[in-house]
């Protein structure tokens, strides 16, 4: 796969009966926001253009939530592997910074390590598992380093396989299954999020696949890859 609430204490303040509470300003939040990942992220379409992609909706998910988008970045390139994000995170000083000041980051990678060696050689498939695994783990660690502080989400795959003949998907759906096993651990072992979108893409794939030569999504697509997003951002915000 190739980017103000009150406080509670203001709030509290609000139902005194001191004058000055009344004076007391709301306190807005602000969000930095980063995107890493690959095409899903980029928002490629099902026809090899770009549209809007999820963190373009999520950044509208959060101004809509009365927070100031105080920076956006959306660092995703279509075809990354989790080498390639590694380093990045590791070496680019560029997407470094962006990651020392952000308050919430979003990361998608993974599918490309394992398509790479379905094509090259299925049978080393689990070693591009291995590997994706290997290097997300070092890119969670590095961007606790970098900022321990942030909010990092990271997305587990929907079936890109869904067009195949069950047959076929009876060997190379479990290969993505045991991707997202692996996302899921590493996102968990070092503290993080992940958000699960099968459940919301799957039973629906001729909506928002429409291509059966082609595994991106639609624009509806990424708004359901979106809204799981934001239930568990919601949650911790």
């Amino acid at each position: 796969m190739k980017i103000r609430v009150a406080s509670l204490i203001t709030i509290g303040m609000l139902f005194s009966n001191s004058p000055a509470a009344w004076a007391q300003p709301s306190q807005q939040k602000y969000v930095e926001y980063v995107a890493l990942g690959d095409s899903i992220a980029a928002g490629m379409t099902p026809y090899g253009d770009y549209d809007v992609s999820y963190p373009d909706m999520l950044k509208d998910m959060f101004k809509r939530k009365n927070t100031t988008m105080k920076d956006y970045d959306n660092f995703a390139i279509s075809g990354y592997t989790s080498e390639q994000l590694k380093q990045d995170v590791q070496n680019n000083s560029v997407v470094r910074k962006e990651l020392r000041e952000a308050t919430h980051i979003t990361i998608t990678i993974g599918a490309n390590d394992l398509f790479q060696r379905l094509l090259a050689d299925p049978s080393t498939v689990q070693q591009g598992i291995n590997t994706a695994s290997t290097n997300l783990d070092v890119i969670l660690e590095t961007i606790d380093e970098l900022n321990s502080h942030a909010k990092v989400y990271i997305m587990g795959y929907y079936n890109p396989f869904s067009y195949y003949p069950d047959e076929v998907q009876n060997f190379l759906v479990p290969l993505s299954d045991s991707l997202n096993h692996e996302i899921e651990s590493r996102a968990i072992e070092n503290g993080n999020r992940y958000v699960a979108t099968a459940q919301a893409i799957d039973s629906k794939f001729e909506k928002y696949m429409p291509n059966p030569e082609d595994n991106h999504l639609n624009v509806k697509g990424y708004e359901a890859i979106a809204k799981e997003f934001w239930k568990i951002i919601k949650k911790d915000d």
